[in-house]
């Protein structure tokens, strides 16, 4: 088939939907935390060859954790027997080559005893990974099937990509991206509301640490305090922060957000004793930018926010770090061929969707920064129901997201 109607495309997802739902709480009911997602990865593989779209497991190297764009994290595992998933199909050469990607990882359940039962209550489909992402992986497994049950033969290469570690910085796409992947575009299939996203904010996480000389509190006069110096530290970032903000005041495509960057104090700790001058003191936290700061730059000014202190002490006995989360920013032009694809698709099967900034991260930026990819993020549902205690998927938004996906395929990659 050459040509293909949104009613076509419609009546082929909506026939494989229930089908595609009992995945999605299979799926839900493998906790694939950080160094747990090979079940659930062995399972997903199986759906794919299910639907007709033979993926392959792709191995990532332990030597990844040396890379300058590697993220590290509290709860490293060797990455022996987890792996990557690939599918890809080859088009006549004629048209576009598209990527789609969407990661199988999920965040822990936390105090949420019922986060690896899935239930569905006739609207939502319940569960940790609804949302973020394996809805997702749901939605795409309906969109490939739908392009065979209707025919459609791609003048463009489709590769589909279903990687892990998204959750502790990307490190999946960071070793598919090191690895060679290319194509002329990236849908990073994500909750975005089945909006369409051509940027996205960045995110950092910092860990200051300030120093003193630990004493007996009868001589606190007499020794300098670690914490009290942290108030100071954490004085000065705050005045980073309103800085930061200014000056991203109505930045295009993030104007809606009434605070789309931020500065957050997460953690705090001191070393000590309740009657002693605590000796170190450690904050951990997190700065969110957008594209108008590259990261380099945000982590150079928030170290000389807290130089302008008048504190010597302080300025002499304080360390800025960014071990761990290391998410850059990034946009493409809102009008670029890909972001016009994608929205057009979403409109011509009735999707109300806009075009605009996401704030928020994900591999996305990876693949625009990195790999120098046109990349866009799609997908269904709220981000704001991901991580949450009760997280959920609204079932018709997934189906419908489906099908905006296939035009969009078909829209970009060309029919043979």
């Amino acid at each position: 088939m050459s040509e293909v109607s949104c009613d076509d495309i419609s009546g082929a997802v909506a026939a494989g939907a229930d089908q595609a739902r009992q995945w999605l709480m299979q799926m839900i009911s493998c906790p694939s935390t950080q160094g747990n997602e090979a079940d659930c990865q062995a399972y997903i593989k199986q759906l794919f060859e299910q639907v007709g779209w033979p993926a392959e497991y792709r191995r990532i190297p332990d030597e990844l954790v040396d890379d300058p764009e590697y993220s590290h994290s509290e709860d490293a595992q060797p990455y022996e027997g987890r792996y990557n998933l690939v599918a890809r199909r080859a088009g006549n050469g004629q048209g576009s080559s598209l990527i789609l990607q969407t990661h199988a990882d999920v965040v822990p359940a936390s105090d949420w005893e019922e986060a690896f039962n899935p239930r569905f209550d006739g609207e939502y489909v319940h569960g940790r990974g609804s949302t973020d992402c394996k809805g997702q992986i749901a939605l795409i497994l309906m969109a490939l099937a739908a392009l065979d049950d209707l025919d459609v033969k791609l003048a463009g290469d489709l590769e589909v990509q279903i990687v892990i570690e998204e959750e502790v910085g990307g490190n999946g796409a960071l070793a598919l991206i090191r690895q060679g992947c290319v194509a002329d575009g990236v849908i990073v299939v994500e909750a975005s509301g089945l909006d369409v996203f051509p940027a996205n904010r960045g995110a950092i996480w910092f860990r200051a640490e300030t120093t003193g000389t630990p004493k007996h509190m009868g001589c606190r006069h007499e020794a300098e305090n670690a914490i009290e110096k942290m108030m100071e530290a954490i004085k000065w970032m705050l005045v980073y922060e309103q800085e930061l903000i200014a000056a991203s005041a109505d930045y295009p495509l993030f104007e809606r957000y009434e605070a789309p960057v931020q500065l957050c104090l997460g953690t705090i700790r001191a070393e000590g004793w309740p009657s002693m001058v605590a000796g170190e003191c450690v904050l951990e936290g997190g700065v969110g930018f957008l594209p108008n700061k590259e990261m380099a730059e945000v982590k150079q000014e928030l170290y000389e926010a807290v130089m302008r202190s008048d504190d010597e002490w302080l300025r002499e006995h304080f360390e800025l770090t960014f071990p761990r989360l290391h998410n850059d920013a990034y946009e493409i032009d809102p009008n670029h061929p890909l972001v016009t694809a994608v929205h057009r698709a979403a409109c011509d099967c009735g999707i109300p969707s806009e075009v605009y900034g996401w704030n928020v991260s994900c591999d996305a930026r990876l693949y625009a920064k990195l790999a120098d990819l046109p990349t866009v993020v799609y997908g269904a549902s709220d981000i704001g129901e991901a991580h949450s205690n009760g997280e959920k998927v609204p079932w018709a938004e997934v189906v419908l997201g489906a099908q905006g996906l296939v035009r969009a395929i078909v829209n970009w990659c060309g029919p043979a």
